[in-house]
């Protein structure tokens, strides 16, 4: 399997057997032997399940939405595409952020394929994150390569740093949305687009 780069091209990229040392090691730290039989596999295991998890470093989500569609016979209101589901990782316990976003546009002139906005959400997602930031990424990127008349997009998630563990409330939910152009500055596109979205 290919080794994983990190983030600066200053640093060497990090070895399949050195994720998988760093599991060993948590394995240990737990109570546990990873020399025993049901555990053997678990480092490759993890390594591989990571590199899953976390390739939206590897992407690039606003090149998604760089092929666009201009014929749109004249359609000039909202997008909107609801309940795209996601799995991140609180960068603060890097445990599993389970959720859905709704994003919605007012195109200009032109329009994107709608699983290209899938695509940018789980770009996002799938790397340690926090809700706040990736629901401003979502709308930014959507707003800077579309240019759109204006972007929402809202994000509710359970996060299991809170509701497996500490505060412990399952089933608590957190909301967040970024609001651009004319969904947030216009009252009838704004109540519009979170209509659409709760309905």
């Amino acid at each position: 399997m290919a080794d994983r780069m990190t983030d600066s091209s200053t640093e060497p990229a990090i070895l399949q057997s050195e994720a998988e040392a760093a599991v060993r090691t948590l394995i240990r730290w737990a109570g546990d032997n990873p020399d025993r039989e049901g555990l053997l596999d678990t480092p490759a295991r993890v390594a591989r399940s990571y590199r899953e998890l976390f390739s939206g470093y590897e992407v690039e989500p606003r090149a998604y939405l760089e092929r666009t569609f201009e014929e749109v016979g004249g359609y000039d209101q909202l997008v909107v595409l609801k309940n795209i589901r996601f799995v991140s990782f609180c960068e603060h316990h890097m445990l599993p952020v389970v959720g859905v976003a709704h994003v919605g546009y007012l195109p200009t002139d032109r329009v994107v394929g709608i699983s290209k906005l899938a695509r940018v959400v789980r770009g996002y997602a799938k790397r340690l994150q926090i809700q706040e930031k990736m629901t401003a990424q979502i709308a930014e990127a959507i707003q800077e390569v579309l240019r759109p008349a204006g972007v929402g997009v809202v994000i509710e998630a359970e996060h299991s740093c809170m509701t497996l563990r500490g505060v412990d409330v399952p089933g608590a939910t957190l909301t967040t949305s970024t609001l651009l152009g004319v969904v947030r500055d216009d009252p009838r596109t704004r109540e519009e687009f979170l209509r659409l979205v709760r309905g």
